[in-house]
């Protein structure tokens, strides 16, 4: 319990878009049956929250969630395809201090064949170009990145620099929450080369401001673990799981769990039927941090690394200048 400092709040498995490795869409929840934002009240204060689904802005009561979470969050996100602009736009007038991150695939051909989503780079650009005249700051896009759309890493970088915007990534897994275990990349040779190339671009951040770069910098240390997870690594190549320790995650019936990567649910219990803090101490739970710890999948997600990185900052700071300098002076690096 100590330790825990976010959550992610799985409102809906309906979703608009039909992406390529994440198969939500095909599983839709019943509204009716999906988790009241009330229940939301029993979540500790100063979390780090993350509002999510299938696409949240589905849900035609997303305002609630905002409503009880905002003033509870040390930092409220929402992660969106985008498509629900004038919705999206609304959330950050109403609540300028959120983080909002648009998943795209690629540059528009590419993205709208991936997500399955007609027009959908269109519309998540018109989604950023109008938040960019809220009040609301902490934009940008996100990618998760593949053999198949990482010939655009390093456009869809420079795009997010001229926009002054962020890019978080992610990498293509497999696993209950995607409803998927066939994701595979075919062209290993090529995702290597082209995520080299996007790390390289990472380290020579082209953005005009001091902590945009900081951000690109931590964002390539994150992404050497990417690599070696693109290059076939089956270990030893990220740090220790936090799940259920650092982070949970809440699905849209109120089940409560470690994560979101395991093959199958492991639920520890569902807020319904008692407190946050009974559930996380309980017999259950106990049991199921059984399970994270013998767990080899070795999922790469920014949840994980983030917080190792602030726990080990020596760690980062020594890569990120190791490798700036050999870039410096046209000396190779594998950036492993």
């Amino acid at each position: 319990m100590k330790n825990i400092v976010q959550g992610s709040i799985i409102t809906t498995f309906r979703c608009n878009a039909k992406c390529h490795m994440c198969d939500i869409w095909k599983y839709p929840t019943i509204p009716s049956e999906e988790i009241n934002p009330k229940l939301l009240e029993k979540l500790p204060d100063g979390l780090r929250i993350n509002i999510t689904g299938g696409e949240p802005t589905i849900r035609k009561d997303i305002d609630d969630f905002f409503e009880i979470l905002y003033p509870k969050s040390n930092l409220l996100e929402l992660s969106t395809n985008g498509y629900n602009t004038d919705k999206i736009v609304g959330l950050a007038e109403k609540f300028p201090n959120i983080l909002i991150r648009v998943s795209i695939e690629g540059l528009p051909k590419l993205n709208d064949k991936l997500r399955g989503l007609p027009d959908g780079f269109d519309r998540a650009l018109r989604t950023i170009l109008e938040l960019k005249k809220t009040k609301c700051k902490n934009i940008g896009f996100s990618v998760v990145i593949c053999d198949k759309n990482a010939q655009d890493l390093v456009k869809l970088h420079e795009l997010c620099s001229y926009l002054g915007v962020e890019l978080g990534n992610s990498v293509m897994h497999n696993s209950w929450y995607f409803h998927k275990f066939d994701n595979f990349d075919e062209d290993r040779e090529k995702a290597v080369r082209m995520e080299k190339q996007f790390i390289s671009s990472l380290l020579q951040s082209p953005r005009n401001n001091i902590k945009g770069k900081l951000k690109d910098y931590g964002r390539a240390y994150f992404n050497k673990s990417i690599l070696k997870r693109l290059a076939g690594d089956e270990s030893n190549y990220r740090p220790p799981c936090g799940a259920g320790e650092d982070f949970f995650f809440i699905d849209p019936w109120g089940n409560l769990l470690p994560c979101n990567g395991s093959d199958k649910k492991w639920i520890i219990g569902n807020l319904n039927d008692a407190s946050f803090e009974e559930l996380m101490t309980s017999r259950n739970a106990t049991k199921i941090m059984q399970k994270v710890k013998a767990c080899k999948k070795d999922c790469c997600f920014i949840v994980t690394e983030r917080h190792d990185m602030v726990r080990k900052p020596w760690k980062p700071i020594y890569w990120i200048a190791k490798n700036k300098l050999k870039l410096a002076f046209n000396i190779q690096t594998d950036f492993l």
